[in-house]
């Protein structure tokens, strides 16, 4: 009980430092004039239907947040065992991946958004972790939702990570795909020397 306890808290750490990134660096984006909210043709490039099930899934989480917080009787029922040293090891990857989606927010700048939607004048940033991955962003999200997973031990959280995973795999090429309209050779050049998720070897 005393261990599950403290990985509760522990999860508690995570998704506070984690909300204290977001909200602070969507708060310089909106100081700096630009939008958070996607407009019509980041829709339209995301596809409405996969938009729309982003924002299902989002209100979904805030639902079973809420049930975990209060510990309810129906999350209690999809925990699973696992040993405390993976518990552990999920703390600590979810440290690296905050720390990480800062680390890209402070390089990209006034270019972040979380749509597929490019700023006026925008720029191909490839410095910081963008000197040899091309998502660092995305692989922060994907740690976090491994974290999660592994801190909580609840098969909620797993399905969230694996839905991160799939969400991802559709959600990369259409990015890809419109930076290759704007930057052109310049993208090509770039991808060729990077990795998408991890460092090239």
């Amino acid at each position: 009980m005393a261990d599950e306890i403290t990985f509760r808290i522990a999860f508690f750490i995570l998704l506070g430092a984690v909300l204290i990134v977001r909200m602070y660096f969507n708060l310089r984006i909106r100081q700096q004039g630009e939008r958070v909210m996607p407009d019509r043709e980041a829709i339209r490039r995301e596809g409405v239907g996969m938009f729309a099930t982003r924002v299902v899934l989002f209100f979904v989480l805030i639902a079973v947040l809420v049930l975990y917080v209060i510990n309810h009787a129906w999350m209690q029922a999809l925990d699973f065992k696992i040993p405390v040293g993976l518990r552990w090891l999920g703390f600590a990857i979810g440290v690296v991946s905050i720390a990480l989606l800062a680390w890209t927010e402070v390089e990209l700048g006034r270019q972040f958004s979380p749509q597929l939607q490019l700023r006026q004048e925008h720029q191909l940033i490839t410095t910081g972790p963008y000197a040899r991955i091309r998502h660092p962003h995305y692989t922060s999200i994907n740690g976090f939702g491994l974290a999660l997973a592994l801190v909580t031990a609840n098969w909620f959280f797993a399905a969230f990570f694996i839905l991160c995973l799939f969400g991802l795999w559709f959600r990369v090429p259409k990015e890809e795909q419109m930076m290759l309209d704007q930057f052109g050779e310049e993208y090509k050049v770039y991808m060729q020397r990077t990795g998408k998720f991890f460092p090239r070897v």
